[in-house]
């Protein structure tokens, strides 16, 4: 046992960069405040913080003890009095948290109070951001779910496939609301819109960063849930974009409704008017696009599918009369010889 005038020189010292750790045994120093047998101290640089020393891997095992009083020291230096949105963890040292909650802190207890503060803060923004965007996003979904506040007129083709899909029902006897509403939700809305709100790139020459992608998504997510039929019951744990339009959705729901029943009720295109309206649209378009590339696409998949096509074509009356199955089986013999 060393006596309680022992040398430091006698001390076992391990010394790495800045800091230095003691490791020796001690008697009583005959003060008030003793120091007991075994104890053991560590000699760290004022200036250093609790995180540093925490990461360091110079101290061993036995400095872990006293980590926890080191954070949670009142001096105007402890990590907690300067960094409050720090949560330690008492095993591990410390994990630093940004404004999203990491995924691995299940273990937190409930009311902690530093997932409590990150919590209110994402949320906070996350409602600073919507309210900044609102006017936006429902200008733009008035625009899409509607024949009048538009910058031009509802394109013909919408009418006329909004009414064929009308016809199918009819012949088919479907007389449910959702099975329509449905239908034209995704033939156009869902097919197309969706696209082009998710991504913006596909059609301007943009760059989209990751932010700007979180919030798009969420605005796509929006779009598809007012064209949906079905009503979605929301709570606590429900995704923060389902519940940051919960309230919005209700009426732009009752935007898409009204926007298919006034397409409804605008007069019918014909057969002719439609035609007209194509070939003008290809005399517009006529440099922008590869005409035979589209059709060789279009031959790909009714060669796929021949013997199906030919034989509706075969059972239809209107394409009876305008003899299109023999024209489809003229194409594809010519095709076939050119092959």
């Amino acid at each position: 046992m060393p006596s309680r005038h022992q040398s430091p020189d006698r001390a076992d010292r391990h010394i790495e960069r800045d800091q230095i750790f003691f490791s020796t045994t001690y008697v009583d120093m005959g003060m008030d405040g003793e120091v007991t047998d075994g104890s053991v101290i560590a000699l760290v640089p004022k200036q250093n913080s609790a995180y540093n020393i925490s990461n360091s891997s110079t101290f061993t095992k036995s400095l872990s003890r006293y980590e926890s009083m080191l954070r949670t020291a009142s001096s105007p230096d402890s990590l907690r009095s300067r960094t409050p949105m720090i949560t330690p963890d008492l095993e591990s040292g410390t994990k630093l948290w940004h404004l999203v909650k990491n995924h691995d802190q299940a273990d937190q207890r409930e009311g902690d109070r530093g997932s409590k503060m990150v919590s209110e803060i994402y949320l906070t923004r996350l409602l600073a951001t919507k309210g900044t965007l609102q006017k936006f996003v429902d200008d733009l979904f008035e625009t899409i779910f509607s024949t009048a506040h538009r910058g031009s007129a509802l394109p013909l083709a919408i009418k006329y496939m909004f009414d064929f899909l009308d016809e199918q029902a009819d012949k088919h006897s479907i007389t449910d609301y959702d099975v329509r509403h449905t239908w034209k939700s995704n033939c156009l809305p869902l097919r197309f819109w969706v696209n082009v709100i998710k991504n913006p790139h596909f059609v301007f020459d943009i760059h989209k960063n990751s932010i700007t992608d979180a919030c798009l998504s969420v605005v796509a997510q929006t779009f598809m849930d007012s064209c949906s039929t079905s009503e979605h019951k929301l709570g606590k744990d429900s995704p923060s974009n389902k519940l940051l339009y919960a309230k919005d959705i209700p009426n732009y729901k009752s935007w898409v409704e009204r926007y298919y029943s006034d397409i409804s009720r605008m007069p019918a295109i014909s057969d002719q008017d439609m035609s007209a309206y194509l070939a003008e649209q290809s005399r517009i378009h006529l440099s922008q696009f590869n005409s035979m590339s589209a059709l060789h696409e279009i031959y790909t998949y009714i060669a796929k599918y021949k013997d199906e096509i030919l034989t509706a074509l075969q059972n239809d009356d209107q394409c009876r009369r305008q003899r299109l199955r023999s024209k489809l089986e003229q194409v594809i013999d010519t095709m076939a010889q050119a092959s």
